[in-house]
């Protein structure tokens, strides 16, 4: 069931408890970073948003895949992950609010990693008021359902047993697991994108119908654009890459102005 989120910060312009007043400050929506130690320029990239663009926004939305990969909220241990956690929570300390979904490679994030960086848990998909407009937030892989395959391994991944158990799997086993997946994934990325890896129109349909909202916003399927869709408008995000080839990256800005796709500053 599509659930709907109360913001902690209205966009009415009621601040938050201790925080100054900002009528008109925007959300800001990012997804697919892919954040990793072997990609610097991105993760330099990334710094620069949360601690100058960000200062800007009233909230920010992360949809999916911030990370590479996570094998649980013991990653927290390894420095640069903590580092990452450290700088997200500064976005707590300067009174913007921080909203975190899982994608299709960091479902496993847990509380412990929700407390580290000061984030809100978003269910996925869920919806949002933000500045008198209705909007369907999802990351976006259950929107492909013509990839069966895919289907198939996110419902079983998403079992809370089968979860379990791969968490109690010594560190170095489930981090094996995960290199040898992103391997796969790395040995695939320049091939041509297949339609069936694509949202389709039933899937997006359904979302519209479900969340009743009249704008999708969503990423995973890294190709960034503005769709007129029989139920509305549908916002894909970009990923994030500064490192290999042309520079990708961006995020989308909403505020009482309307909605504007933002180059990386």
């Amino acid at each position: 069931m599509l659930q709907e989120k109360a913001l902690r910060h209205a966009a009415a312009g009621v601040p938050g408890e201790g925080k100054r007043p900002h009528a008109a400050r925007p959300f800001m929506f990012i997804s697919d970073l892919h954040l990793n130690e072997a990609i610097p320029h991105t993760v330099a990239a990334f710094e620069r948003f949360i601690r100058v663009t960000a200062d800007q926004a009233d909230s920010v939305f992360i949809l999916g895949d911030l990370f590479e990969y996570w094998i649980g909220d013991d990653m927290l241990d390894d420095p640069f992950v903590a580092r990452m956690a450290a700088l997200l929570y500064s976005l707590s300390e300067r009174g913007i609010a921080l909203y975190v979904m899982h994608g299709n490679r960091d479902f496993l994030m847990g509380r412990r990693f929700m407390k580290a960086s000061g984030a809100i848990w978003l269910t996925d998909p869920i919806a949002i008021m933000a500045f008198g407009t209705r909007i369907a937030l999802a990351h976006g892989d259950a929107l492909c359902t013509e990839d069966h395959g895919y289907q198939l391994f996110r419902k079983f991944a998403r079992n809370r047993l089968v979860q379990l158990l791969f968490l109690a799997w010594p560190l170095r086993w489930r981090r094996a697991l995960a290199e040898k997946m992103r391997s796969k994934s790395e040995a695939g990325r320049l091939r041509p994108i297949l339609p069936r890896y694509d949202v389709t129109a039933r899937g997006v349909a359904a979302l519209f119908k479900r969340s009743r909202a009249g704008t999708i916003i969503h990423g995973h399927t890294h190709r960034p654009a503005r769709h007129e869709e029989p139920g509305g408008v549908r916002w894909v995000l970009p990923d994030w890459d500064l490192d290999h080839g042309k520079p990708r990256g961006g995020y989308l800005r909403v505020d009482a102005e309307g909605f504007r796709m933002m180059p990386l500053e």
